[in-house]
């Protein structure tokens, strides 16, 4: 067989091998993508081609292709797989990143609920202080004021009593609850996080207001300056990814109902990962760091800026640098979104 021949009989299956090998594996099924089943097959029919074409006396040009796609194809096939702990950091480092960012426009709907009722609270608050005491009662209210009492040095700001590991504990306990009812709730066709959103906007405006309005602003801001990054930019991850729930029950699309909302779920299954994982930082932070009133305002107020920028940067700029981008990580514009791949 003339090599050119060979070379036009046998291209498109190099072309979708290449693809597949792009990708890992992950790419949309379909396009001439070959199946993840199909991938032991193509492998050994590409090495018989390349032994055919060198047996020939093939351009160097052919064999050297093929050569390097069978070598790719066994570091893909063959080699050993990488460690939990490196999967984890991958996952956290750029995996993570870029399936926020593909939640862009509910994320961005979860921030604007969650951020408008707690500002517009605190604004209200410092016109109106009476206003504190329809949402708490009065012990409620005065609880908080102990725990922010700028004149009582005998227990560390935001709480009362309780070790640091203890806290930790409690804190973890605390933020993960919220952060699963946030997500959970989005089965309610979204209406369900949509109010949790709300209602912890409003509670955390209508807190710093009253705390700021009675004198208590400095420490109650010296407390939440460390963790309230990872806290409060989770919790408005787990609006976004309770919202698409309820899209995908709302807008299936072109997917059956039941499929879209599958589809959802398992991106906010893997948002949640990401999610636990801030939680705890910040319960760390909170228990260990936020809590020491003995730090001055200057360093506490310096690290929550830094912890804001590094959130925020991590999120926005996290596997930007890698082109290999799962198709499960593509799904920011609806559940069953058929738009062709792309790196972000």
């Amino acid at each position: 067989m003339r090599q050119e021949a060979f070379v036009a009989r046998h291209e498109a299956e190099w072309r979708a091998f290449e693809q597949w090998l792009d990708t890992r594996g992950q790419a949309r099924r379909g396009q001439g993508v070959p199946r993840d089943e199909d991938i032991p097959t193509r492998y050994r029919r590409l090495c018989q081609q390349l032994a055919l074409a060198r047996r020939r006396g093939y351009s160097p040009l052919v064999t050297a292709r093929l050569q390097a796609l069978m070598q790719r194809g066994h570091d893909v096939l063959y080699r050993a797989p990488p460690p939990p702990w490196r999967r984890a950091l991958r996952f956290l480092a750029a995996d993570f990143p870029r399936l926020v960012r593909a939640q862009r426009g509910c994320l961005w709907l979860a921030a604007v609920l969650f951020a408008v009722p707690g500002v517009a609270l605190f604004l209200a608050v410092q016109q109106w202080p009476e206003l504190a005491h329809s949402v708490f009662n009065p012990q409620q209210l005065a609880q908080f004021e102990a725990m922010y009492d700028p004149g009582d040095a005998r227990h560390k700001l935001g709480r009362e009593s309780g070790s640091d590991l203890a806290m930790f504990g409690y804190y973890i306990y605390n933020n993960v609850s919220i952060g699963f009812r946030t997500f959970a709730s989005g089965l309610l066709a979204g209406v369900g996080t949509a109010f949790v959103l709300l209602f912890n906007g409003a509670v955390l405006g209508t807190v710093a207001g009253h705390l700021q309005a009675i004198g208590h602003g400095d420490p109650f801001w010296r407390f939440v300056a460390g963790h309230s990054a990872p806290e409060l930019v989770a919790i408005v991850i787990a609006g976004a990814a309770g919202l698409r729930l309820g899209l995908a029950l709302l807008a299936p699309g072109r997917l059956r109902r039941v499929d879209a909302l599958a589809a959802a779920g398992r991106v906010g299954a893997r948002l949640c990962l990401g999610i636990l994982a801030m939680l705890v930082f910040a319960a760390f932070v909170e228990a260990f760091w936020s809590s020491t009133g003995s730090i001055p305002a200057t360093v506490k107020f310096g690290v929550g800026a830094v912890l804001w920028v590094l959130v925020l940067g991590w999120l926005a700029f996290g596997g930007r640098a890698d082109p290999a981008m799962p198709v499960a990580l593509r799904g920011g514009r609806q559940a069953g979104s058929e738009e062709p791949p792309h790196a972000p």
